[in-house]
């Protein structure tokens, strides 16, 4: 974190001229710079109150340490103990937020979430997590007052999913589902095992961010549309009318379908939604390929090997891989409480690009003295 501190005690230092600067009465005379200072200072004040609570903060959380190590009575080591958790809590949320505060901001944030679920390796057992996997997104964001509007899904006679593809839209729900694409994988008893071996099976998960319509152009002459009764579940109004709506963009040879909804007008708008996202990624990864940057693929092929995260239900453990965290709370994650596994990644994250920030900051430095 040394990258972060020393970043945000520049910040301080350049509030504090700014300050000076504003104070002085000559500073009237000039509207053009005065404008500037005032747009810097609003920039950089709620920025410097947040560090400096954080280093009030860890004033306190020194003295609270410092009083756990001398007090003798039980009682007062009590209230010290709640104290330095307290204290510890607030300071580690702090913390995410004032590297947020300073590293560029994501261009996705805001944005609507396109989540597409489907069963990887593991046959029936697979689909069955798929649909654990789905019910879970649809718990945390029912607790993040989001809303989830499903696209299109195709599910199996036991209640799993092929696949499943949403919509989940609301404050930050980018910023914390981000985190979710990849190889989840499930060790567990299926219920379709009679010798009650456990099996590993797979889902694979994708989030896209939905562009604007200004953001992806699509012309008609791109487009092979299809018309086709809708399969599965879904009453007899669904299984006589052609509803369902198949969408091929001809120039990528990408494949949407959408069934869900009731009406052939409202799946071709979701189609169109989904196919916009999955144009925006494309465009992404034509553009690091460019720049000659490498990336894993998000979800790739769905093998028992490749994992992103692992549910092992025998043990009540998650893990998440690509930080090596272990939790023992499967029940409530799956339950929809996801918080502590995305703040671990979300911090993770900061740091990461904090350490590149400081990076970026060293050679533009280097650069200008050239």
């Amino acid at each position: 974190m040394r990258g972060m501190f020393e970043a945000l005690n520049e910040l301080e230092v350049e509030f504090e001229q700014i300050e000076k600067k504003l104070s002085d009465s000559q500073m009237a005379s000039n509207k053009a710079m005065l404008q500037s200072l005032l747009k810097r200072y609003g920039e950089l004040k709620p920025i410097v109150d947040k560090y400096r609570l954080y280093k009030e903060l860890q004033d306190q959380l020194s003295q609270a340490e410092e009083l756990l190590e001398t007090e003798r009575d039980d009682e007062l080591r009590q209230l010290a103990e709640e104290e330095v958790e307290r204290l510890k809590e607030q300071i580690e949320q702090l913390e995410v937020e004032l590297i947020e505060a300073i590293l560029p901001k994501d261009p996705n944030d805001g944005r609507t979430v396109i989540m597409e679920i489907r069963a990887g390796a593991g046959g029936e057992e697979a689909a069955l997590f798929a649909a654990d996997l789905y019910r879970m997104y649809a718990k945390y964001a029912e607790k993040k007052n989001w809303r989830v509007e499903v696209f299109h899904s195709h599910p199996t006679e036991l209640g799993g999913f092929k696949e499943i593809i949403l919509a989940i839209s609301g404050k930050d729900a980018w910023r914390h589902l981000k985190y979710e694409s990849g190889v989840h994988r499930v060790q567990r008893i299926p219920i379709t095992e009679s010798s009650g071996r456990i099996h590993t099976s797979t889902a694979t998960v994708a989030i896209l961010p939905e562009p604007e319509e200004v953001d992806v152009q699509i012309n008609e002459e791109d487009l092979e549309i299809e018309t086709m009764l809708s399969s599965g579940p879904g009453g007899q109004h669904m299984q006589k009318n052609e509803t369902a709506v198949r969408i091929r963009h001809k120039p990528t040879g990408i494949v949407v379908v959408c069934q869900d909804q009731r009406s052939q007008y409202q799946n071709k708008i979701r189609a169109l939604r989904i196919l916009r996202a999955k144009l925006l990624e494309l465009r992404r990864q034509e553009q690091e390929q460019k720049m000659m940057q490498t990336r894993k693929a998000q979800i790739g092929t769905g093998d028992r090997s490749e994992k992103t995260r692992t549910y092992n239900f025998t043990q009540n453990r998650i893990t998440d891989h690509r930080i090596g965290l272990t939790v023992y709370n499967l029940t409530e994650v799956l339950d929809g409480n996801l918080d502590e596994i995305i703040s671990a990644l979300r911090k993770h994250e900061m740091q990461q690009l904090l350490k590149a920030y400081k990076l970026e900051r060293m050679v533009g430095s280097a650069e200008s003295q050239n």
